[in-house]
């Protein structure tokens, strides 16, 4: 008797520590995932997919759905978020099934895993132990993050689970590349298109978090996180959580600034890329590189190679390097469209050679030396 009446007791109690094993310290979070959006109201800068969304929580008949886009969009924060808020936390492990494809992408997960969990039928809906209501309606979704890596077969025997329990179970794929989805999945699916954040939304977000955290930043440091990360905000935010920690490990705390945070990109800082553009006759920053005297015009050779004995003393990457003297010399304001196609032809013969392994010094000298050539006839 004693026993069975303390059965009960001791459930409650292993479920509590459970909980409290699982729960982590706000501290010691990612900020990735310690600011993940919580409602679809949060997503930065997907305006477009925010309405259409918010329209089918109202009305609780999601489709299948496909979310592509470039990486850090808020694909997977969108679907999560939009997740808990139709079934509440109750109900959210129950009702969710996510999966990463990238891990579990081969036709036996598909067959197995979440055949199994699309043929269940939900569970009734239970009072929310938040005191909130939620529509919880009665079908699950499940979640396939980076579905482009889902090898054809697996797609195709994901076809017809989706359309077997279409009534109890809502798919939503995940992938940065569209066109790697099969056509007939593709086409069962409500598609939308997340684009990388624009650099207000990013900056709003950012300085929003910096705010919270205490980390001191200022604008310029901004927009290098933002330059940086390419519109992946996810990557942005974790370049700011680095450079915060860099920062706070000195006593007294050392302020942000832009060449700590090219530095933790593994981004080559301006002024290099800058000297190296002058040194091969590119005009940077209003300062002609073109006017410069005739002894220094006579040692061209000497001078290319020895900026770029500076360049990769520094042991900076020589893809790094041709990426950001690419930018520059394409975007360059005044170059002519001759100089900056043939500029084109040698950055994409170096980048061929990089990649069938060739020495990156030599070619980081070709390229400069190449590129003088152009600029200086």
């Amino acid at each position: 008797m004693a026993s069975s009446f303390f059965k009960p007791q001791n459930r409650q109690t292993q479920a509590a520590a459970a909980a409290k094993k699982h729960t982590v310290d706000p501290a010691l979070q990612p900020w990735v995932e310690k600011y993940r959006p919580k409602t679809i109201d949060d997503v930065s800068a997907q305006d477009h997919t925010v309405g259409v969304l918010q329209k089918a929580l109202t009305s609780t008949n999601l489709p299948h759905m496909l979310f592509y886009g470039p990486p850090g969009t808020g694909k997977t924060s969108t679907i999560l978020a939009l997740s808990r808020q139709l079934f509440g936390p109750d109900n959210f492990r129950n009702r969710v099934l996510e999966l990463n494809a990238s891990d579990e992408r081969g036709i036996s997960i598909v067959r197995e895993k979440v055949k199994n969990f699309a043929r269940q039928t939900p569970r009734a809906q239970a009072v929310a132990s938040d005191g909130k209501e939620y529509p919880c309606p009665p079908y699950k979704i499940i979640i396939l993050d980076e579905a482009d890596s889902m090898t054809q077969d697996a797609q195709g025997a994901l076809r017809r689970i989706m359309e077997t329990y279409a009534r109890i179970t809502r798919f939503c794929l995940v992938c940065n590349y569209v066109t790697r989805i099969i056509e007939p999945l593709a086409s069962r699916c409500s598609k939308f298109r997340f684009t990388p954040l624009d650099s207000s939304s990013a900056a709003s977000r950012l300085s929003y978090i910096a705010t919270n955290e205490n980390v001191p930043v200022s604008p310029p440091v901004i927009d290098t996180l933002i330059t940086t990360s390419g519109g992946d905000l996810r990557r942005a935010i974790t370049y700011l959580q680095s450079a915060s920690r860099l920062s706070s490990s000195t006593n007294p705390p050392t302020p942000i600034t832009p060449r700590d945070i090219q530095e933790i990109a593994g981004v080559v800082p301006d002024g290099v890329v800058d000297d190296f553009a002058r040194a091969v006759g590119v005009e940077v920053d209003g300062g002609d590189a073109m006017d410069v005297d005739v002894g220094l015009r006579r040692r061209g050779f000497q001078l290319v190679q020895s900026k770029v004995k500076e360049v990769m003393r520094e042991g900076y990457s020589a893809t790094q390097i041709l990426t950001q003297l690419h930018d520059l010399v394409i975007l360059h304001p005044t170059l002519s469209a001759r100089n900056k196609a043939q500029s084109a032809l040698v950055f994409a013969e170096a980048d061929k050679a990089l990649c069938d392994g060739a020495d990156e010094e030599l070619w980081i000298l070709e390229v400069g030396l190449r590129l003088y050539k152009i600029f200086s006839t």
